[in-house]
């Protein structure tokens, strides 16, 4: 491998997604990842009901560029393996519960013996202590107990979840930060990424809002921002539109283009404040002038005058869009010879072309990995 990570060593003890993830992202800089599978292996290689030859789509697009390894962690053979391997990398990151952690020594203490600069990052739902660290902690809990499913969807409907694994790709994201600055600072030690923490970090400037002022924050229709109008989704003569306008600048801009001249200078509509206040008079309004053409038409129009505006699509239309193809998103695994492609890490480094390898087969790397150590 090679890459900005190159000639580092992780360990990952991971499952499913959110550890898998922070090794990805690893990886895919030119990390070597090992990564230490049960017997039966990561559940993430059958989560999935489809396969590509003997590959598991969910698995792959977690878990290219890694080399598989497995140990029995709860043996004193798997143990003895594990600390051999760990003596000679430079972190390890686990996303299994506080109590697996702790059992199998996955922690700082536990293996400081063998590698006093050893980086531990423990990636759980609630930190490694507390009152709360074994409470069961999925995608779908955190965004229930942090407020994220009551922030989404139409104010008249259930409360919504992300349409995506929000929780457990931002957790797998600031592990992979927290590993590196530990990296960087130059000592070993232990790191503790919490779901729930994450998720709370992100909430930001609603949280603040509830914090400083009492503000409770609600659900507003059709993807509105609490504080920007217009600033959401509207229906259009075919199709919808997203439609952002952040400044008064791009606001006349805007009413110049669609025929509507007047609200510039009208009191109910010419500020960001004033729209604001007049919210749903104003989306009404805006509402019926877009309900004219369709969205694609609007996106036309309006973007290259510098309206953030935009048609909704879908993932297999991202995906085979202009704009994935021009940032190179898109990629085959392996020699280029396998029909597996993947979506392609989101850095890119001058002078560094990525290379994309296969998903490891269960324990395709025992002997390599454990050779290498021991000699």
């Amino acid at each position: 491998m090679s890459g900005p990570l190159a000639g580092v060593r992780i360990i990952e003890v991971g499952h499913m997604l959110a550890g898998p993830y922070c090794g990805l992202l690893l990886a895919d800089m030119g990390a070597e990842v090992i990564k230490i599978e049960p017997p039966e292996g990561d559940i993430a290689r059958k989560v999935s009901p489809h396969f590509i030859g003997p590959h598991n789509a969910y698995f792959t697009s977690l878990n290219r560029n890694k080399k598989s390894v497995v140990l029995d962690l709860a043996s004193p053979a798997g143990r003895a393996e594990l600390e051999s391997i760990a003596a000679s990398a430079h972190a390890l990151v686990t996303n299994l519960r506080p109590s697996a952690i702790k059992k199998l020594g996955l922690t700082y203490d536990a293996l400081r013996t063998c590698n006093p600069s050893l980086v531990c990052v423990a990636l759980t739902g609630y930190g490694l202590e507390g009152p709360y660290a074994e409470s069961p902690a999925y995608d779908y809990v955190i965004q229930a107990i942090t407020g994220v499913m009551s922030l989404t969807g139409e104010p008249t409907s259930p409360p919504t979840k992300a349409g995506y694994s929000a929780v457990d790709n931002s957790a797998g994201i600031v592990a992979a930060m927290g590993l590196l600055a530990k990296l960087v600072e130059g000592k070993g030690g232990q790191v503790d990424v919490a779901m729930y923490d994450v998720m709370l970090s992100q909430l930001n400037y609603l949280a603040g809002a509830a914090l400083n002022t009492g503000e409770v924050v609600e659900r507003l229709a059709n993807s509105s921002h609490p504080y920007m109008v217009p600033a959401q989704i509207f229906p259009t003569a075919d199709g919808w539109l997203t439609l952002f306008i952040t400044h008064d600048k791009f606001w006349r801009t805007f009413c110049n283009e669609v025929g509507q001249t007047g609200w510039i200078t009208d009191p109910v509509f010419a500020t960001m404040a004033s729209r604001r206040e007049n919210r749903s008079r104003v989306l009404a309004a805006i509402g019926e002038v877009l309900m004219q053409a369709p969205a694609a038409e609007w996106v036309r129009r309006l973007v290259p005058l510098g309206v953030v505006a935009s048609e909704i699509g879908t993932l297999v239309q991202a995906l085979d869009s202009d704009l994935a193809r021009s940032r190179q998103m898109v990629v085959a695994l392996g020699d280029g010879s396998h029909p597996l492609r993947a979506v392609a890490s989101p850095l890119k480094f001058n002078g560094h072309v990525p290379s994309y390898g296969l998903p490891p087969l269960l324990d395709q790397h025992h002997a390599d990995v454990l050779g290498g150590v021991r000699a």
